[in-house]
């Protein structure tokens, strides 16, 4: 038992637990009593709970089992470990959290502004282990498998985009400007945390097993993987490193699935400034002919 603990690295778990805490923190003391639907499944649980009258700690199970289930069958165990203990405790925390008082009458664009902050905090310190929370994550990994073509950031906007469409329904079109708000704080605080504001990732790979390890990149992410030669001056031998460009919400995706494959694999991840072409943003200015 002890060396399966430490197998699975208590530190990790211990900051999933903090980071969770937080985001509970953020839900239940300011966005579910002010009604704002920021999106994702904590979103989508709000309004499920005002309309249904189920916790949004029972919305998250009943939600992600599936979703966890199919992207695993789907995609392989590279969708478990540490975001199943998450979302699994994500549960947990919105249930304990919920006897906190509810920060009700205070200024909308404070509740904004201090909810964003909790929750940005929470699912950065999540996404830097790396792990997810499921939710909007895994159902736009699993729509990308059926629909290759559409790259993984934009359906998570979409969803995303769906469920605060369904809270201004609910609640009103204020309430959904200032969830619009408090997306935008909660995308910057997770950026900064996760990557001091780069939204894009270079990643170089280095393994013994680089083939295996860019299928399952193309096939997962729907990403081009590019195999460059390199030799290892120690041992004068010659290597496959794989150059990976993704965004940052991929990035959890892809260290989880090199780890899956190769545990010892070396990775080099770095900031990148801009990026243009396929899957991402296309250029500006216009090219003379």
């Amino acid at each position: 038992m002890l060396k399966f603990i430490e197998k699975q690295d208590i530190k990790d778990y211990l900051k999933i637990m903090i980071g969770i805490t937080l985001t509970a923190i953020g839900i239940n003391v300011f966005f579910k009593p002010n009604q704002l639907v920021i999106g994702g499944l904590s979103g989508l649980g709000i309004v499920i709970e005002h309309v249904a009258n189920i916790p949004i700690s029972v919305t998250n199970i009943l939600v992600n089992i599936p979703l966890f289930i199919l992207a695993i069958k789907l995609k392989g165990k590279a969708f478990a470990g540490k975001s199943v203990f998450a979302a699994l405790y994500l549960s947990v925390a919105l249930t304990y959290t919920s006897y906190l008082p509810p920060q009700e009458g205070l200024d909308m664009m404070l509740v904004s502004i201090f909810g964003s902050v909790l929750l940005g905090s929470g699912i950065g310190i999540v996404l830097k282990i790396p792990a997810s929370t499921g939710g909007s994550d895994l159902a736009a990994v699993i729509i990308n498998h059926f629909f290759k073509g559409l790259p993984l950031a934009k359906i998570m906007a979409c969803c995303d985009t769906i469920i605060i469409i369904c809270g201004i329904m609910v609640f009103g079109i204020e309430k959904g400007l200032y969830a619009i708000i408090a997306v935008y704080i909660i995308s910057t605080v997770v950026d900064r945390i996760v990557s001091g504001g780069s939204a894009s990732k270079t990643v170089h790979i280095i393994s013994q097993k680089s083939q295996e390890i860019s299928i399952a990149l193309m096939k997962s992410l729907n990403r081009g993987v590019t195999g460059l030669q390199g030799t290892g001056m120690y041992t004068n031998e010659d290597k496959k490193i794989l150059f990976v460009v993704c965004d940052q919400k991929e990035l959890v995706i892809l260290q989880n699935i090199v780890k899956e494959i190769d545990d010892k694999a070396f990775l080099t991840i770095t900031d990148i400034k801009e990026v243009y072409g396929r899957g991402f943003t296309q250029p500006k200015f216009e090219i003379e002919k």
